[in-house]
């Protein structure tokens, strides 16, 4: 899909503010309500626009440790891979998961709600998985700038 400066200005601002009201967003782009609404559904249909969610406080909800973990894998098979992923899709520490390039496999995105609760995960459900060969961790100490939604 082609997309116009218009669009591309819809895009910024439900990124900033995925909850803004039809009305509030037309005003800003500068279109009617009615025409940027059929903006909206198409960015929406064309799949530009994924879906929107709630920000939510971590810290708040208990799982205020935040920590990267570089994984390396003992082989690069298909198979291994693939056990790799469908293990850690079942753990909830686990945020993110991205297969990568360079000396390690993987990159995670791990929250938990302390440092004791990190090592369980590290300890019994990481080092446990028999495809993993290697794990560095990067505690996050502060986030000046995070754009995820």
């Amino acid at each position: 899909m082609d997309i116009d400066r218009i669009d591309e200005h819809i895009l910024r601002e439900l990124v900033g503010d995925g909850r803004i009201s039809n009305i509030a967003l037309a005003d800003r782009v500068g279109l009617s309500a009615s025409a940027c609404l059929r903006r909206v559904q198409e960015l929406e249909r064309s799949g530009l626009i994924k879906g929107y969610r709630a920000v939510l406080d971590r810290t708040a909800l208990g799982a205020g440790f935040v920590a990267y973990m570089g994984v390396g894998l003992r082989d690069h098979s298909k198979a291994s891979q693939e056990a790799f992923e469908t293990s850690i899709s079942r753990a909830p520490q686990v945020r993110e998961c991205h297969n990568i390039t360079g000396t390690i496999e993987y990159l995670l995105r791990v929250e938990c709600a302390d440092l004791p609760a990190y090592k369980l995960f590290h300890t019994d459900i990481l080092g446990a998985m028999p495809q993993v060969s290697s794990i560095t961790s990067y505690v996050v100490m502060g986030s000046p700038k995070d754009e995820r939604a």
